[in-house]
C-alpha cells in the first residue's frame, strides 16, 4: 500500500539518459500501486512518457519527484502552486547539495518513500516582489536568495534598506544578497555571509563588497519585512546597470527608485527525506567541516 498515490515527475530539461531514468522510475511507481503524472514540456518526445498523463499544477499530485541537480530543485520550488505537496529529489546534477538520493539508490529507496518511510524536512522560502511605481516587475518565491547587483561597469551604488518601515542603512556596495537560511550555504557564504541553521525562520542580508567596513551581514527574524530601494546615479557611462537575480535563474533589470520587497512566506517547502539529519551532519558531509587540510 502506497502513502502517495499520485506522483508528479519533473526532470532537468537537458538531462542525459533521461528516457532510461524515467522508464525505471515509472516502473517502480506502477509496481508500488501508485499513478505517475509527468511534467510534459520537459519529457516531451520521450518514448517512456508516451501515454503517461500530464500534471499541469501541483494541485493534481500528492508528491513531486524532481530528477536533476540543485538548479532543477530551485526551479521546481519556484513553480510550486501548492506548498503542502512534498518534494522528493534525485540527484543527477553536479552538486546535489539539496538532493536526497542519487540515481543509483532509486531502485532501493523509492519504493520505501512511496510506502511512507520518510520524514518531512521543512524549509522557509522568501517571497520577493520587485516594483517600478505601480508596475510589478517580478513576484516569485526563492529557496536560496535574491541578489541585487551592478552590471558590466564596476561602480558602487546605493541601496536604501528599510526593515519593518524603519531605516536600517543605505548600503554602498557592489550589491546586496537577501537570503534564506537554506541559502546561507550558497552564494551568500561566498560573499562572507554567516552560516545559518536552515530550520530557522530568518532573512539574511549580506552586502557585496561594501564600501564601509561597518556594513556587515545581518540576520533578521523571519517575521520582518525588508524593503530595498535602488539608488543609482547618472555618470558619463549613462548610469550603473543593476539587476535582480532570483535563485540564480531569473533575471530582472532594475532602474533608479525601483523597490524590492522581501518577506518569508507563510508556508514552508516540504522535502521528503530518508532520515532527519542534523545540520551539523550536513556541514561535515557537504561542506567538509572537520576534515584536516592535506599536508
Amino acid at each position: 500500500m502506497t502513502t502517495y498515490s499520485r506522483i508528479g515527475i519533473t526532470v532537468k530539461s537537458d538531462l542525459s539518459e533521461k528516457d532510461e531514468m524515467l522508464k525505471s522510475i515509472l516502473s517502480i511507481i506502477k509496481k508500488a500501486g501508485a499513478h505517475a503524472h509527468v511534467d510534459m514540456p520537459r519529457v516531451k518526445g520521450l518514448k517512456s512518457a508516451k501515454g503517461v498523463p500530464e500534471f499541469t499544477c501541483t494541485e493534481d499530485i500528492d508528491l513531486l519527484l524532481v530528477l536533476g541537480g540543485d538548479g532543477t530543485i530551485l526551479r521546481s520550488v519556484r513553480e510550486l502552486q501548492n506548498f503542502s505537496v512534498p518534494i522528493l529529489t534525485i540527484n543527477r546534477g553536479n552538486i546535489g547539495f539539496l538532493a536526497e538520493m542519487n540515481a543509483e539508490e532509486v531502485p532501493e529507496l523509492l519504493p520505501k518513500f512511496l510506502r511512507g518511510e520518510g520524514v518531512i524536512d521543512e524549509r522557509s522560502v522568501l517571497r520577493v516582489v520587485a516594483k517600478r511605481k505601480s508596475k510589478i516587475l517580478a513576484d516569485c518565491f526563492v529557496l536560496n536568495e535574491a541578489v541585487i547587483s551592478q552590471g558590466s561597469i564596476a561602480r558602487l551604488f546605493d541601496l536604501k534598506t528599510m526593515v519593518n518601515g524603519e531605516p536600517l542603512t543605505t548600503f554602498r556596495a557592489d550589491g546586496l544578497i537577501l537570503a534564506t537560511p537554506t541559502g546561507s550555504t550558497a552564494y551568500t557564504l561566498a560573499a562572507g555571509g554567516p552560516i545559518v541553521d536552515p530550520h530557522l525562520s530568518a532573512i539574511i542580508l549580506t552586502p557585496i563588497n561594501p564600501h564601509s567596513f561597518s556594513q556587515k551581514p545581518i540576520v533578521l527574524p523571519g517575521d520582518h519585512k525588508v524593503v530595498v530601494e535602488v539608488l543609482t546615479k547618472e555618470n558619463k557611462f549613462g548610469g550603473v546597470e543593476v539587476s535582480l537575480t532570483l535563485d540564480g535563474q531569473m533575471y530582472v533589470t532594475l532602474q533608479r527608485h525601483d523597490i524590492i520587497t522581501a518577506t518569508i512566506n507563510a508556508h514552508t517547502v516540504k522535502f521528503l527525506r530518508g532520515r532527519k539529519e542534523t545540520f551539523y551532519t550536513t556541514l561535515r558531509t557537504k561542506l567538509k567541516w572537520g576534515e584536516r587540510p592535506e599536508e
